[in-house]
């Protein structure tokens, strides 16, 4: 006989499930901090603004990580596009127009994905292995090009464009993550790409059984996490007004746990771009939360750490389903 408790434990699990925990701990943070910071200007349109601006780079990576995790790819080299990205643009800026500099700037990312996805796919390993070392060679590049000097940016259309503008109060970077949202999202669910990307995920053989090119969808996937990661070290530079071999270095942990919790497995198969966006805000509203509550830089690192493992629990759980 069926108790009372198990009838009811589908319809708990059908609200709070994989796909809708990152938008339920999005309003508990929210309400938290609200609470215990309500001395504080947290819950404000202007603190709330400042969340987006800072976090909409990290927005613009996890949606591009979406892409190569729906595919079972991961990109550990994208805090290292971000650097070196930022770094070409902005000397591009010095010789050339604008929007010559803005595609230099994300030829580095696409170039960086068509490489690590070219060399996963013909050496058939791991990602992750590729992708770890290209992260120390980009990173290595970022560093030589300038000398650890930093590239100062005074093109005030790039920096309006890319960070710094605002529609009254409503900061640019807040019209990059609606645009990010959008293009991720109808690529990803509603084109016959999208779905490829979902088959090659789920089951590589079944993808080419339905005569699916797996490995171009897979290279491609890399591309577009690459790009991504290129168009945020341009937002980082426009933001900053100027480009530094450290941007990006310490977003990757950020980047995964938004990922993760918002919704797409770490194993190919399910992604959710609007997830990923929401995971972002999550993680930029802990971190501003805890900067207010007087926590350190280290304390903020444990409190990354502690979500990604919570979020690749909930991962392995409904894997395993």
């Amino acid at each position: 006989m069926t108790s009372l408790s198990e009838t009811r434990w589908p319809v708990f699990q059908r609200y709070i499930n994989r796909e809708h925990f990152v938008y339920y701990a999005l309003v508990l943070v929210v309400a938290f901090f609200a609470v215990v910071l309500s001395d504080t200007a947290f819950f404000s349109l202007p603190n709330f603004m400042n969340i987006i601006r800072q976090t909409t780079p990290i927005t613009l990576m996890a949606v591009g990580m979406t892409f190569a995790l729906a595919v079972g790819h991961i990109d550990l080299s994208v805090g290292s596009v971000v650097a070196l990205s930022a770094l070409i643009c902005g000397l591009m800026l010095d010789v050339a127009p604008l929007p010559i500099a803005v595609l230099a700037g994300l030829g580095v990312g696409m170039i960086a994905g068509l490489i690590n996805g070219v060399l996963t796919e013909w050496l058939r390993v791991s990602s992750l292995l590729i992708t770890l070392g290209s992260m120390g060679v980009i990173s290595g590049l970022a560093r030589v090009l300038t000398n650890l000097e930093s590239v100062p940016i005074t093109n005030d259309t790039f920096n309006t464009i890319f960070g710094s503008g605002s529609f009254g109060a409503i900061s640019v970077m807040f019209v990059w993550t609606a645009f990010a949202l959008i293009i991720g999202w109808v690529a990803l669910s509603k084109t016959r790409f999208g779905s490829h990307l979902l088959a090659v995920g789920g089951s590589p053989s079944a993808a080419r059984a339905l005569g699916i090119n797996v490995v171009k969808v897979r290279i491609t996937a890399m591309v577009i996490a690459g790009t991504a990661a290129a168009m945020a070290g341009m937002l980082y530079a426009g933001r900053l007004h100027g480009a530094r071999y450290s941007l990006g270095e310490a977003d990757l942990l950020t980047v995964i746990a938004a990922v993760a919790i918002g919704g797409t497995s770490l194993f190919g198969g399910r992604a959710s771009v609007a997830g990923a966006v929401v995971g972002s805000w999550l993680m930029g509203v802990i971190n501003n939360g805890l900067i207010l509550w007087g926590f350190s830089t280290n304390e903020q690192i444990i409190a990354r750490g502690l979500i990604l493992i919570v979020a690749v629990a909930i991962g392995v759980k409904e894997a395993r389903k």
